[in-house]
């Protein structure tokens, strides 16, 4: 059993550690002086060189503190840097009469330098830092927003921004992907601004990088499904233009299509692709049968009217004297198909 003494009441008992009472005055001290601060960053904003004096100051202050403090208010005073510096830019942009544009453009600045700054603080601190840099950077789209060419701007100096994070190794996966979508963001807003209305100009953009990217998987792992590494790429491009193929009274834009889907399905059969062959197999067909549509029924509207019940009479004799074959054909191509990649 328990020995005795595991139970006796004179036996002492441990304790929650306490809480240092250093460590409650220094973060009642600390909460104090940002109350401080920022009442003094408004009392300030009144007048022009006290608004100047007190953001520096501050930012000085915070600064200092997230380079020599320790434990949370490291991080928490890194933030404050970052806003700290935001405020003295709005100041800067609205002391020179900058229009909202040009001030998204400027605001800018702190996600890039908070992206440089993360790459030498310590892992919080810097994660803390790019965060409140990420946040900026969103809030210098918004106000760019009402300017289209010069949120276009801002969405690739933005992938700029983020393309140079990602070459740290620990921000690398999301920091490209982000790239990527600010990117592409910015190409489809230029496109806008240009009146642009053709679906290939936005889908280009997508379908390249994105097969490009599948090749590279399929070589490194040829087991990859092709679903996986062609099948976004294909489809964001075949799909829409399809759509539009099928409202365009042209005919380029059908032929185009139709060839693409030929040449996609040529390639899915020749390297047993599966993705490849069903989707450029489905487009094709639905491509030609828009196309082929108002001949046949042109065509049935010209035979007498007895003819096409007796010719769907004999198509249904055939196929039911010759059911089990065509059963046996469907479950061949079914398994050729599932042993596609």
């Amino acid at each position: 059993g328990t020995p005795w003494a595991a139970w006796s009441p004179s036996r002492p008992r441990a304790q929650a550690p306490a809480v240092e009472p250093g460590t409650a005055l220094g973060w009642t001290a600390y909460v104090g002086g940002l109350a401080s601060a920022v009442s003094a960053v408004a009392l300030a904003l009144d007048v022009r060189g006290a608004t100047f004096a007190a953001l520096g100051v501050v930012l000085a202050l915070l600064a200092g503190v997230a380079v020599l403090g320790t434990d949370a208010r490291r991080v928490v005073s890194a933030c404050g840097a970052v806003l700290a510096a935001t405020g003295l830019v709005f100041a800067v942009a609205a002391t020179a009469g900058f229009e909202d544009h040009w001030t998204a453009l400027a605001l800018l600045l702190v996600p890039a330098a908070t992206a440089g700054l993360g790459s030498r603080a310590p892992r919080p601190v810097a994660l803390a830092v790019e965060i409140t840099g990420g946040a900026v950077g969103v809030l210098a789209l918004g106000i760019a927003a009402s300017r289209p060419a010069f949120l276009a701007l801002a969405l690739a100096l933005s992938g700029v921004i983020a393309a140079a994070t990602a070459v740290r190794p620990e921000r690398r996966r999301f920091a490209s992907w982000t790239a990527a979508v600010l990117f592409l963001l910015a190409t489809w807003v230029r496109l806008a601004v240009w009146d642009v209305t053709t679906p290939e100009a936005y889908a280009l953009p997508v379908t390249v990088p994105a097969l490009a990217v599948g090749f590279l998987r399929r070589r490194r792992d040829p087991e990859a499904s092709s679903w996986t590494a062609y099948g976004p790429g294909l489809a964001v491009t075949l799909l829409p233009s399809l759509l539009a193929a099928w409202t365009d009274p042209e005919w380029a834009r059908p032929l185009a299509l139709g060839v693409a889907a030929l040449v996609v399905t040529l390639l899915g059969a020749r390297f047993r692709l599966q993705a490849l062959l069903v989707l450029g197999g489905a487009v094709l067909a639905l491509d030609g049968l828009h196309e082929l549509a108002p001949y046949v029924v042109q065509a049935v509207g010209a035979l007498p009217r007895w003819l096409p019940p007796a010719l769907a009479g004999l198509l249904l004799l055939a196929v039911g004297a010759t059911y089990e074959q065509r059963l046996r054909d469907a479950r061949r191509l079914r398994e050729r198909l599932a042993r596609m990649r």
